[in-house]
């Protein structure tokens, strides 16, 4: 074979090798890198809560009645004493045809009952009268001994029986009487025939300086005894009320901090945890699940007048801050991922991706606490991926292979 000829062949079958071993060659690995900073780092609870008028007082109905109508608007100011409700004793009745006339026919029958228990008086005490002097006749007699003494005690005991008949003749007039004037009334003070003010009112006075904050009844008419009438308090003392998982409330303290945020206003607002109610209760989200949780309250802290518009049952997104370091090494979440019943992460050590174990402190979900095993300023790999491995060449994003 020429020697031209072998030197050509060799030439491409140097050429096709050579290709092979740049197309099948390891290529750099395309990561995102992030770098491990030194800085502050808290844990919250975060959820949504609702500011409330520390002393609302709802005013009652102490007794049933008519209402006058209440001349307020809710967030009209009060004062202590003022006058919000007035209550006026029912109206009566209004009789119709038929009830008139039964109730004319009573007043007759009282009347006549009333004539009636008179008469029975006028003969009760005529005989009391006849029975009295018999008895002193008697008295008479037995004193000249014409009659014996047993005489004389039957005269008495009679006396003593029709004065008795007397008096009971007398109250059955009393109250003959007294039925009478129940039937007239049904006639004099119905509704329809009725005139004049009410003689007696109930006033209900407000037990606080502050405004209206709600109306449960505005227009006049009956209430019964009990029924809620409206609501005052003092909007410019105000807490805010949070409902929190059970397994949260206990990470709380008393006196922690919270961030008050997502209210309206140009920043968040701070304020101190009160209270954690000592008894959950079971309420269902919105996905359908049974959740424990507690009622969690607390007091603003801020000056009042960066919160002067809000009010009572407004709207604010609570940050309870139960844990926090300022100086922590952190490093993304997504950087870590478990090996051999601990953590690890994979550092960007120039071209190449190195293995390192860390010690894992606490994470607010985001970010982590590193305690060991990395240093302000190295480059983690975050999102890796199953290619990574120890000593694996990588690029990052963006750059081309070289």
């Amino acid at each position: 074979m020429p020697t031209g000829r072998v030197i050509g062949l060799s030439t491409v079958a140097l050429l096709v090798v050579a290709a092979l071993l740049w197309g099948f060659r390891p290529r750099p690995i395309a990561v995102d890198t992030a770098e491990v900073v030194r800085g502050p780092l808290e844990i919250s609870v975060e959820e949504e809560g609702k500011t409330r008028v520390k002393e609302r007082y709802v005013l009652h109905a102490p007794v049933a009645g008519h209402m006058r109508r209440i001349d307020l608007d809710v967030g009209g100011a009060v004062a202590l004493g003022e006058v919000l409700v007035v209550l006026e004793p029912a109206s009566s009745a209004v009789l119709d045809p038929r009830s008139r006339a039964e109730a004319e026919a009573g007043a007759a029958s009282a009347h006549s009952a009333l004539e009636r228990a008179e008469a029975e008086q006028a003969r009760a005490e005529a005989e009391a009268e006849l029975a009295r002097q018999e008895f002193e006749r008697r008295e008479e007699l037995l004193a000249r001994q014409l009659i014996s003494r047993s005489e004389r005690d039957q005269a008495e005991a009679q006396m003593r029986a029709r004065d008795a008949a007397r008096r009971a003749a007398v109250s059955a007039v009393a109250v003959a009487r007294h039925n009478l004037q129940a039937a007239r009334a049904r006639l004099e003070y119905s509704a329809a025939t009725r005139t004049g003010e009410a003689a007696e009112q109930v006033s209900l006075r407000s037990p606080v300086d502050g405004r209206v904050l709600g109306l449960m009844r505005e227009s006049a008419g009956v209430v019964s005894a009990g029924e809620a009438l409206l609501a005052v308090g003092d909007p410019a003392a105000l807490e805010v009320e949070v409902e929190v998982l059970s397994k949260d409330a206990v990470r709380i303290p008393p006196g922690g901090r919270v961030l008050l945020e997502r209210w309206g206003g140009d920043g968040p607002l701070e304020g101190v945890v009160r209270t954690v109610e000592p008894a959950g209760f079971t309420k269902v989200s919105a996905l359908g699940v049974e959740e424990q949780r507690v009622l969690v309250i607390a007091d603003l802290a801020s000056p009042p007048q960066d919160w002067a518009r809000l009010g009572d049952g407004y709207r604010v997104e609570a940050r309870f801050v139960v844990w926090r370091r300022e100086d922590a090494v952190i490093v993304p979440s997504s950087a870590l991922f478990r090996r051999d019943g601990g953590w690890a992460v994979f550092v960007a050590a120039g071209s190449r991706a190195r293995l390192r174990e860390v010690d894992v402190g606490r994470s607010d979900g985001l970010r982590a606490e590193i305690l060991g095993g990395l240093e302000p300023g190295d480059r983690v790999v975050v999102h890796p991926d199953d290619e990574l491995d120890d000593g694996v060449k990588i690029r990052p994003f963006g750059d081309e292979a070289r």
